[in-house]
């Protein structure tokens, strides 16, 4: 599993911060990058990226 931060279209909200910070951290550009193993939170992961208000995470199996 892999999930993925279109960096065009984040807008830096936290959204999926909030919901699994195990996978998703602002980085220092101030938007959002995925750095953790989504596959150990996968519930979390697909929850973030149904919130978040732009679309901007993908995850693949």
């Amino acid at each position: 599993m892999k999930a993925f931060v279109k960096k065009d279209d984040c807008i830096g909200c936290g959204m999926c911060v909030d919901v699994c910070p195990e996978v998703f951290e602002i980085g220092a550009d101030g938007f959002s990058d995925a750095v953790g193993d989504p596959g150990d939170f996968p519930d979390k992961t697909y929850e973030a990226a149904e919130i978040c208000p732009v679309n901007a995470i993908e995850v693949e199996q």
